[in-house]
């Protein structure tokens, strides 16, 4: 046995990467989804009839059978109980079979049809919901933001469920190796997903100068089908793993309610919960409403209709840029020649800075929001690195809380005070979006690779579940409560560009002040109990 397990594809550093490679790439590809409709907002209100309500509520439907059908909780069971390769594959086809649900929902074929009227006549009441509050629906909602939430809601499921599997999935693989590192970079290129979403769905809208928003939505259907695919070719090379050392794919003794014991009694375990809670809760909301946000306090000058800046082909040139500069300072970090180290990450902030010129003469707010996890990309290696090896990882929690606060409270008042200046503000902009990436990437690197130091193996499954679903309780009511700050501030403003986004903001920065002080007593109950998070990961 052990001979067998020496030569397995585990210990093959090749082999553990390609497996997380196809891990990535599907969350990558669901990343893209998430956000798709976001960019192009305003195109939707015109050919849709959708208002800030409508879309909200449809935003904030992801999680919602997450969340208050505790969708999540059974997720984690299945893991545990059915195994990575099974729960893979099912994500995958939960998540495109939501997204082509809400791919039809914005199609000009459900326009008039039996399902448009059905829409329109039903769900406009859900008994018990209405009255907490908390329905995913309303009376007056237009039907295709019914039918688009409902199929959003299906592909929520599927979405956590592969966050909580790819979690496990890279334990499986790296525990007792560079766990950290893995982790931190697989989140690392799922957060390309965010911007590939805001240059590439405002290109499928307009191509051709023909406005779709069907066509967006199409695209992410397309990606979400590789993404099945990277899961169905994992499935494969984990299977092999497990015939090489031996190892069960189903535990030996079934999951029992009674295990889930063992994770919320532990002090511990709840820190790191509501920390995840927190990060998230101020991150994923704000995407939704940053290129508005970037709207209604930078100066931008549309260019001329007939320029290379408008053309599509600028699209595709930034694009590639973008891949150069995650690429070259990715690798960066995994040379051991200094002369390639320094030559490649010379390459990549040659590329950032080519990438910023080009969203500036852009003057798109979407292109600019788009370099949200490029620095992410860049330093995610090194700190998952330092974690592997050196450890404090708590102490990195505490560091990225105070990077939160700090952007948070520069979006609210140092940005609008460069409105009228078009460079300053621009360069505000994209300095302040590059450093909330880099905060948010201490989480991947440093927060999930803690969790198996919390519980026993065979409840991380079910632990990765309760974090990501109390995570879902902050994402579904954070949009929510983005909005009505929103319009309690905004009252009879009319112009979407117009807005002040001072109060939504603040309350965001006051979720990382929340985080510091969890942070800093995580600190405290790990130095007293022994918990080890800020002990490295290889022994």
């Amino acid at each position: 046995m052990t001979q067998a397990i020496q030569k397995s594809l585990r210990d093959s550093a090749a082999m553990r990467w390609t497996a997380l490679l196809l891990l990535a790439l599907a969350m990558f590809c669901s990343y893209i989804f998430m956000d798709i409709l976001s960019p192009i907002f305003d195109e939707v209100q015109v050919t849709r009839g959708w208002d800030g309500t409508a879309f909200g509520t449809m935003q904030g439907s992801e999680v919602f059978l997450n969340v208050f059908v505790f969708f999540l909780i059974f997720a984690g069971i299945i893991l545990d109980k059915m195994g990575v390769r099974f729960t893979a594959i099912l994500s995958g086809a939960v998540m495109l079979v939501g997204a082509i649900v809400k791919w039809y929902a914005m199609t000009d074929s459900f326009i008039g049809s039996g399902l448009d009227t059905w829409f329109t006549e039903n769900l406009n009441y859900i008994p018990v919901f209405d009255e907490l509050g908390v329905s995913p629906f309303y009376n007056g909602m237009p039907s295709s933001a019914k039918l688009a939430a409902c199929g959003f809601m299906i592909f929520g499921c599927g979405c956590e469920m592969a966050g909580i599997t790819v979690s496990r999935g890279i334990v499986k693989w790296f525990k007792g190796r560079e766990m950290a590192l893995a982790m931190g970079s697989e989140m690392a290129l799922a957060r390309l997903g965010v911007a590939t979403c805001m240059i590439f769905s405002p290109f499928f809208c307009k191509l051709g100068g023909d406005i779709s928003v069907s066509r967006s939505v199409a695209f992410g259907v397309v990606l979400l089908c590789i993404a099945l695919i990277m899961f169905i070719v994992y499935f494969f090379m984990d299977k092999k793993l497990d015939a090489q050392t031996g190892e069960a794919e189903e535990k030996d003794d079934p999951f029992k309610i009674s295990d889930l014991g063992q994770i919320l009694t532990s002090s511990g375990f709840w820190l790191v919960a509501l920390l995840c809670v927190l990060y998230y809760s101020a991150i994923f909301p704000f995407q939704k409403y940053a290129v508005n946000m970037l709207q209604c306090n930078l100066t931008l000058t549309p260019p001329a209709a007939d320029s290379f800046w408008a053309s599509d082909s600028v699209t595709i040139v930034q694009y590639i840029i973008m891949l150069v500069v995650a690429a070259a300072g990715f690798a960066s970090n995994f040379q051991k020649v200094k002369s390639r180290q320094y030559a490649l990450l010379g390459i990549s902030v040659l590329a950032l800075i080519t990438y910023c010129f080009m969203g500036y003469m852009r003057q798109s707010a979407e292109t600019i929001f788009a370099v949200f996890p490029l620095l992410a990309v860049l330093i995610t290696p090194i700190l998952g690195s330092y974690v592997d090896n050196k450890g404090k990882a708590a102490s990195m929690l505490v560091l990225g809380s105070i990077l939160l606060i700090a952007c948070h409270l520069t979006f609210a008042f140092i940005l609008p005070a460069f409105r009228g200046n078009e460079v300053g503000g621009i360069i505000v902009a994209y300095l302040t979006i590059l450093v909330l990436g880099a905060s948010f990437s201490l989480v991947p690197a440093s927060l999930w690779p803690s969790v198996p130091k919390l519980v026993e193996p065979k409840v991380i499954g079910s632990a990765y579940a309760l974090i990501f679903w109390i995570q879902n309780i902050g994402l579904w009511l954070f949009p929510l409560l983005i909005g009505k700050v929103l319009d309690a501030t905004n009252e009879g403003v009319t112009n979407p560009t117009d807005k002040d986004y001072t109060w939504p903001l603040i309350m965001l920065a006051s979720l990382g002040v929340a985080a510091l002080l969890l942070g800093l007593l995580l600190k405290v109950v790990d130095r007293k109990k022994g918990i080890g998070l800020e002990e490295p990961n290889i022994k």
